[in-house]
């Protein structure tokens, strides 16, 4: 039978006696083995019996680290007294990573060089590879002397050369340095350089500090190369950045390409009605008692399934997901810590709903719903279920735009991450978009305060621009054509606007 989660990672099954002493081993992590190992949901304490097994850990301890841990967070979540893994989270490839259980996405790139020239002594002139190599990148000021900066270069140069040209080569070859043309007025008689009838420096080969010079320079070059062995090649970094960019790019059109639909089911217990949304068409069908056979065939056509306790639902109108990704909407965080005193604000998807997109009554009262039902309001429900989904919808579009949701209360006013999109799709995040359309010169269409219209989702867009922001750490800001910032946490949807080149204001 094949393990569902290490098919996906693209990973043999796990051993847990092999991994127990990895440098990464915890409780958390050994609960992340052991699902991977057994490649299907385990209760704590079936874990815990596992753990002891393998020698990890004693029987009074195994099951107390495990409650400790907070093993329901991602990439595990709960589905009852079992703790299963979503094998599409990015946490649980960076943790099949860490655990050495898959190689790196990036293979190991080694760049052949040819070897470096020998040091040479201090009777043999400097050249100006040398100088190239040693002051690469250096701040000279400090340390090195204004002379001693003139003679090296002089030396490596082969003769007299005039005080502009030294210090133009000083500023092509050293990142800072406080030689100046007025330095010569500060160096003492019998210095080692001098300037002759023309104003052209001119070094005495026969004085002590030539040599001097020339020793210090092949002793930086000694440091320079011993620390350039100890640190990554910056050419074998391109490379691999370029690699795991390309990467990244076709991850994210595959993932651009995957059909979503967001599953809205009533009561959640024992669904009599489903309303499926397409993401993509952004089209509605709803479904009532009658004809939620047809539910199962229709899923099937979808790879991302998206709602509330999306696994429950799907368990009660008897599908199953398989591989298919899931998008728990409800699967974020349910409270929050006020005071010191412990005072506790219980967290609701309703909440984090009005909060995020605006709309004062997202979900519907389930007394009515029931109601509707037992009363055979089938238009009065349908519409309902409808207004639901598309509430949800809403609030989708604004996490993945967003990167997370928005909790508004009282004087709280958070952000709280939720895992709905992937690094790969960096471009369809707000801030990716904003990046593109100012290194493009782009303008962008966004849509701010509460959620689009369904109907006409555009027809509250304004033009924005995207410009660098004063401050130190925002990096790029949007502003409207007065110049005015928009608070990117209002944005409901952005597009890049083709052909329309940066507002002035925005400079």
């Amino acid at each position: 039978m094949t393990n569902p989660y290490c098919h996906v990672l693209g990973i043999k099954v796990p051993r847990l006696e092999e991994v127990k002493d990895h440098r990464d081993a915890s409780a958390y992590s050994m609960l992340i083995v052991s699902l991977l190992e057994k490649g299907e949901g385990m209760t704590l304490q079936e874990v815990a019996d596992r753990l002891v097994k393998a020698g990890f850990a004693s029987p009074e301890r195994a099951l107390m680290g495990l409650k400790r841990c907070r093993p329901a967070r991602p990439p595990v979540y709960r589905d009852g007294d079992l703790y299963l893994l979503d094998p599409h989270d990015d946490e649980l490839d960076l943790w099949a990573f860490r655990l050495g259980l898959r190689p790196a996405k990036v293979p190991k790139m080694s760049l052949v060089r040819s070897e470096p020239e020998p040091i040479r002594g201090p009777d043999e002139p400097l050249t100006v590879a040398e100088l190239e190599e040693a002051w690469r990148d250096a701040y000279m000021g400090g340390a090195w002397s204004n002379q001693r900066i003139a003679l090296a270069i002089l030396d490596a140069l082969g003769g007299p050369r005039s005080p502009e040209e030294v210090i133009a080569f000083a500023d092509t070859h050293c990142q800072r340095h406080h030689l100046k043309a007025e330095s010569a007025q500060y160096w003492r008689s019998g210095a080692p350089i001098a300037a002759d009838s023309d104003g052209r420096w001119v070094m005495d080969p026969a004085h002590a500090a030539l040599a001097s010079a020339r020793k210090a320079v092949r002793e930086r070059l000694v440091v320079v190369r011993r620390q350039a062995g100890s640190r990554p090649d910056p050419v074998v970094m391109a490379a691999q950045r370029e690699a795991l960019e390309r990467q990244m790019v076709a991850k994210g059109e595959e993932l651009a390409r995957l059909r979503r639909v967001i599953v809205h089911a009533f009561p959640p217990d024992a669904p009599r009605a489903v309303v499926l949304l397409d993401v993509g068409k952004r089209e509605l069908t709803t479904l009532l008692e009658d004809d939620l056979d047809r539910v199962p065939g229709m899923l099937t056509e979808f790879d991302v399934l998206i709602g509330l306790d999306i696994r429950r639902q799907l368990r009660d109108l008897g599908f199953d997901p398989e591989d298919r990704r899931l998008t728990d909407l409800g699967q974020t965080q349910k409270s929050m810590r006020l005071n010191k005193q412990g005072r506790t604000l219980k967290i609701t998807t309703k909440m984090l709903i009005q909060s995020s997109c605006g709309i004062s009554s997202p979900l519907g009262d389930p007394k009515k719903l029931r109601g509707y039902l037992a009363s055979g309001a089938t238009t009065s429900l349908r519409r309902r279920l409808e207004s639901d989904a598309k509430a949800l919808y809403a609030f989708y579009r604004y996490g993945r735009l967003q990167g997370a949701v928005r909790l508004k209360w009282g004087f709280l006013d958070e952000g709280l991450p939720v895992p709905w999109i992937q690094r790969e799709e960096e471009q369809e995040r707000l801030y990716g978009i904003v990046q593109r359309a100012h290194d493009e010169g782009q303008a962008l269409e966004v849509v701010v305060g509460s959620a689009p219209g369904w109907e006409e989702p555009w027809a509250r867009a304004r033009m924005v621009w995207p410009r660098p922001s004063t401050h130190p750490y925002r990096g790029l800001e949007i502003v409207d054509e007065f110049g005015y910032r928009i608070d990117e946490h209002l944005v409901q949807s952005a597009r890049r606007v083709m052909g329309h080149s940066s507002n002035p204001r925005a400079e």
